[in-house]
């Protein structure tokens, strides 16, 4: 992760996961948020993203200090603080309060088609977002040129590069533009939901094994 920061010094980091639907921002390893002026243009960005995609639904806040424990040597809170990239996110991009706890999977996953796109395209949108409140709410020092800023334009709530327009030309460069972010966005999230049903799939058998030995073991007790 160091090298990796340091390789192309990022502005906006965003670290996705699952387990309920929020915006958090640093601090995760204790139940605060940083001082001063970064932290306050963080919690705008969030903010500004919450009330624009997911009308205010969302939770908004450090990570620590919104899902009920501490978690030390995060990649958000190491990025903030020792690579100091000035806006590093944990988004928490799905999760069913309804499902039963030993049904991990359902927790964590939707599980028909249609919630499935719902979340697909509900978040693509919602990083498509990010990136307009983010290059807008960066102080100028901390951009790395206006030549940087002119390569992007806001359409409707959304970022397009301004090279896919000239190149394709007109309003249809444009939507092509946006097309293409958003293909990349959708097979982005939807590995990252086939990297989770793995995880969960591999995490669950452990617990089912376990609890089969404890079982046997107590029997012949």
């Amino acid at each position: 992760m160091q090298e990796l920061s340091k390789s192309f010094k990022p502005h906006i980091w965003v670290n996705v996961h699952s387990g309920m639907e929020a915006l958090f921002m640093p601090y995760d390893h204790k139940n605060t948020t940083p001082d001063g002026a970064p932290s306050h243009l963080m919690r705008s960005v969030l903010e500004n993203v919450n009330h624009r995609n997911f009308q205010d639904s969302c939770l908004v806040g450090s990570g620590g200090g919104a899902v009920g424990y501490l978690a030390h040597g995060t990649t958000t809170d190491y990025l903030y603080d020792i690579a100091k990239v000035p806006m590093p996110f944990t988004f928490e991009i799905y999760g069913d309060e309804k499902a039963s706890t030993d049904d991990c999977f359902k927790m964590f996953n939707p599980v028909d088609k249609i919630t499935f796109d719902r979340v697909i395209n509900k978040w693509c949108m919602a990083f498509l977002i990010l990136f307009e409140e983010g290059l807008r709410t960066l102080p100028d020092d901390q951009v790395v040129s206006q030549g940087a800023l002119d390569n992007w334009v806001p359409m409707g709530g959304e970022i397009l590069e301004r090279n896919m327009d000239q190149k394709s030309g007109g309003e249809n460069g444009k939507l092509e533009g946006l097309d293409l972010g958003m293909q990349e966005l959708k097979t982005y999230f939807r590995l990252f939901m086939l990297s989770t049903f793995l995880l969960m799939f591999m995490f669950c058998s452990r617990i089912s094994k376990n609890r089969s030995r404890d079982s046997d073991e107590q029997s012949t007790a």
